[in-house]
């Protein structure tokens, strides 16, 4: 009896360039850049994570890295309250330039502290040597007022913003703008495996589709731009919902994991992997005492 095989092994080629503890990471995105951006931090890699806060779509990504390279500070005409329908709950103010977790209980707070973040992440940004989008959905809210894509709708009124799904090429003048305001870096793309199913799962998959294809040219068009395959690891090698968390649209977290070694043999030098070891050992030490 012939071997059986009960998944399919997404081939990667191996990065040209690869990361190692000289490396300095940007990483923007949805949630899952937070996932795995936290276990680069874990073994101590130089990397920051959502300066903004988590950010789904190319439009808010690809803003928030030129405002990052303009470093313009945030002004008091950008701050929004959020949820403001809410007569219940304490005020909060942000900007739809952030995530709700930078939202703060007066504008001046949340200025000064996204102002600093700005400030702190510019710096980092240009010292950077690599970039790592991840990339959640093509679907958009357009503030009606402006015009202009939102990062985060706040809870504020439905009748304020237009949803719409970006284009292909809509999609793609995105991430070109992306990879041209950057053209000295190291830029990965990635699509993230979480399910939006509030779009349902046909438009889930349109959506993904149409983050795929965009990558897919930039990737031709673009030396300096790569793509690493979570969504198709999850798809293919991880097909099985034990390998999602019980709301069924999140990856669990031993699927993090996997998906973080695929990313490690594939991109991270082997000469950091000794490093790495003695670094995680460090980071549970020190968590288990701070518990």
């Amino acid at each position: 009896m012939g071997e059986f095989k009960f998944s399919t092994k997404v081939e990667i080629k191996g990065a040209e360039s690869l990361i190692d503890y000289n490396s300095r990471i940007v990483m923007l995105g949805s949630c899952f850049t937070t996932e795995i951006g936290n276990i680069l931090k874990d073994y101590r890699f130089d990397v920051d994570i959502n300066p903004f806060g988590v950010l789904y779509n190319p439009c808010s990504i690809a803003k928030s890295l030129k405002r990052l390279v303009q470093c313009k500070p945030f002004e008091l005409e950008e701050v929004i309250q959020t949820n403001p329908t809410d007569a219940q709950s304490a005020k909060k103010y942000a900007s739809f330039w952030h995530h709700s977790s930078f939202a703060r209980t007066s504008p001046q707070e949340f200025l000064e502290n996204a102002n600093e973040k700005l400030g702190t992440s510019s710096q980092l940004l240009k010292n950077a040597d690599t970039i790592i989008v991840t990339l959640g959905t093509a679907w958009v809210f357009i503030n009606k007022e402006n015009g202009e894509a939102v990062s985060n709708c706040h809870k504020r009124l439905a009748k304020e913003f237009e949803r719409k799904l970006l284009t292909l090429k809509e999609c793609t003048e995105e991430l070109s703008s992306i990879a041209e305001t950057l053209p000295d870096k190291r830029i990965i793309f990635t699509v993230s495996p979480i399910r939006h199913l509030k779009d349902g799962a046909h438009g889930n998959q349109v959506s993904k589709a149409t983050l795929l294809l965009s990558i897919d040219e930039i990737v031709a068009k673009y030396p300096w731009c790569s793509y690493f395959p979570s969504y198709e690891i999850v798809m293919d090698e991880l097909r099985d919902y034990r390998f999602y968390a019980e709301d069924m649209v999140h990856p669990s977290a031993v699927a993090v994991k996997y998906i973080f070694e695929r990313f490690k043999e594939t991109n991270i030098s082997p000469l950091s992997y000794k490093q790495m070891e003695i670094n995680m050992r460090l980071t549970k030490a020190g968590n288990h005492i701070q518990k």
